[in-house]
């Protein structure tokens, strides 16, 4: 029979969440999944009720509540994390987006072929990466503005042609980077460059769906009223 204590444990509002999945690797007992597109308490065991999870939500979908619940066990949670790092296709954090895939490309273009196609790059400024650009940097001024994780240009064949010509680039993390202090820097950019659009190109996958929170988090946070549109990759390289 379980028994079950009056305590601290985390709750989570389905209807605001929407399976990003960040806040899944913020809970060091792993007691956080996405599931069907929604972040799960997958055991009440699991949950020390501290809240670590609590700061790492873009919709504030996450509380701490005091309620009757299983008691925190923390050798339950160790033996879950271990048992977790074992599985080759999913790693601990459970999150969807790093499931491993594999699939054939369909009409496979020979290296031969492809050394006779003259390419030109549509990057215009360097650097790209959001960390490292000051928000005054000139390509910034009253440019269009794309915003691309940082495995979009990988998966996207024709990412130069479709999404980099006349614009100017950032690329960014929403999982592995440090997302508030993309935020800032992503706020401070908007406020002082007078960008004129803002395009955010992420994957499919729920965790990189950050970067589309972020986005809009910094136009809010910048106090100005800039046209934002969002494009998403599937991991097979294709425009969905």
């Amino acid at each position: 029979m379980i028994t079950k204590v009056l305590r601290k444990i985390i709750r989570i509002d389905e209807e605001k969440c929407d399976g990003c999945g960040i806040c899944v690797p913020a809970c060091a007992e792993g007691a956080l999944q996405v599931i069907d597109g929604k972040a799960k308490l997958i055991s009440e065991e699991y949950c020390d009720g501290l809240g670590a999870c609590l700061g790492e939500c873009p919709q504030g979908a996450i509380t701490i509540e005091e309620r009757e619940a299983e008691e925190f066990d923390e050798e339950a949670a160790k033996h879950h994390l271990h048992e977790n790092s074992r599985a080759k296709a999913q790693p601990p954090c459970a999150c969807p987006g790093a499931a491993v895939k594999q699939f054939e490309t369909q009409g496979r273009t020979s290296a031969r072929t492809l050394d006779a196609i003259p390419r030109q790059s549509m990057l215009r400024h360097w650097p790209v990466q959001l960390t490292l650009v000051p928000p005054t940097a000139p390509f910034l001024q009253d440019a269009d503005l794309v915003l691309a994780a940082d495995c979009v240009p990988f998966a996207y064949a024709d990412f130069h042609r479709d999404f980099l010509k006349d614009h100017a680039l950032l690329i960014a993390c929403p999982k592995l980077d440090d997302f508030p202090a993309h935020l800032r820097k992503l706020t401070d950019i908007l406020r002082q460059s007078h960008v004129k659009s803002l395009t955010v190109v992420h994957m499919e996958v729920p965790c990189c769906s950050g970067l589309v929170h972020m986005a809009k988090q910094a136009i809010q946070a910048s106090g100005k009223d800039i046209p934002l549109r969002e494009i998403t990759i599937g991991t097979k390289g294709n425009l969905l």
